[in-house]
């Protein structure tokens, strides 16, 4: 029972810190000139990311056996699987029920399409589902190598590691560099910061203090959502197998997935898909490249099962952002991927 209640407390500070952190972020964004887009594909995803990262590096220079050092290579595979299944299936659930009830709320004759099979309208403008299809088409290529190295043992295979980091270099410097140049990214008024909440305009120490205090407590409760589940596996019957690679992602995702939540409350929906893009791409990258570096890299075929359901997920997100045909049930359909996997997995452990 302890820890059960553990879990629910350390889920509830994860959304009241992503609540302040989404909040800093967004007034960060602002102080630093980007556009709106980069707030959720960089700053945003760069914060929840690093300390998932931090935890990779941990795992694999400390882990006293390989089969510790794998628990990294384990995270590094899960994370990008959580946020192209669950994290997008969530957010697509969550904006189909925001619709549903936006329905209900208004008069019956107002004209109002009604909510189809296909879940209403696309989501986002045209150029706002090729913006976001870019991420998909960037991350695509760079899992696939990710994958193929898994698969493969040669000498200098560790130094590869390095162009993983080159790749997210890349990636940030054109998604600054095209957020900046973009003519659409006017200002929009946000709420007071939560430091301040008295202040039109508040300080910039208390934009960077916020930010980095609600950091840390995600840091920390997401930690100790994670051991709680090592705990609660086994009661259920789990193995610590079957724990890591099914719970424990989408533990360590929660963060994310919380922002997504919270951003489609507010109805900033092109930063919540955005955070989620800007995610799953440093955890293409940094992670990979640590575990590269330090690692043997070898998949077994949980790892490969879990890399073969990540792209078949994104591949399908990405036809549906080229088609503009993204709706919010199509987007909570990506959730089924991580069904798909779980039930791949019982032949492969049993």
């Amino acid at each position: 029972m302890i820890a059960f209640l553990l879990l629910i407390v350390c889920a509830v500070a994860i959304y009241l810190a992503c609540e302040w952190f989404v909040n800093a972020v967004e007034w960060l964004g602002l102080r630093l000139k980007v556009g709106k887009m980069a707030v959720g594909t960089i700053l945003a995803a760069f914060g929840t990311a690093l300390p998932e990262s931090v935890v990779t590096l941990v795992a694999v220079t400390t882990g006293a056996t390989e089969e510790a050092k794998n628990i990294g290579v384990g995270a590094a595979m899960g994370g990008p699987l959580a946020l192209a299944t669950v994290a997008y299936g969530v957010t697509g659930t969550m904006l189909l029920l925001k619709r549903r009830r936006e329905r209900l709320l208004v008069p019956a004759d107002t004209g109002m399409p009604p909510i189809g099979p296909g879940g209403g309208e696309a989501l986002g403008e045209e150029k706002d589902m090729k913006r976001l299809a870019k991420d998909q088409q960037w991350f695509l290529p760079i899992f696939l190598v990710k994958v193929s190295l898994g698969l493969v043992a040669f000498a200098f295979k560790p130094a590869l590691g390095l162009l993983f980091f080159a790749a997210y270099a890349v990636y940030f410097w054109r998604e600054i560099r095209s957020s900046r140049a973009d003519e659409d990214n006017e200002e929009e008024e946000l709420e007071p910061l939560k430091f301040q909440p008295k202040k039109a305009s508040p300080a910039t120490w208390a934009v960077v203090a916020q930010t980095l205090a609600t950091l840390g407590v995600i840091f920390l409760a997401a930690h100790y959502f994670v051991a709680q589940l090592d705990v609660i596996g086994p009661m259920l019957g789990l193995s610590a197998t079957v724990t890591a690679l099914l719970l424990s992602p989408i533990a360590t995702e929660l963060p994310e997935i919380m922002n997504a939540v919270i951003w489609v409350r507010q109805g900033k929906i092109k930063l919540a898909l955005a955070n989620i893009s800007g995610s799953m791409m440093i955890q293409a990258t940094v992670p990979s490249g640590i575990g590269l570096l330090f690692t043997k890299w070898h998949f077994d075929g949980a790892l490969l099962w879990s890399g073969l359901i990540t792209m078949a997920a994104i591949a399908y997100l990405l036809a549906t952002m080229r088609a503009h045909r993204l709706t919010p049930a199509r987007l909570a359909v990506a959730a089924g991927f991580y069904v798909v996997f779980a039930l791949g997995l019982i032949p492969i452990l049993a």
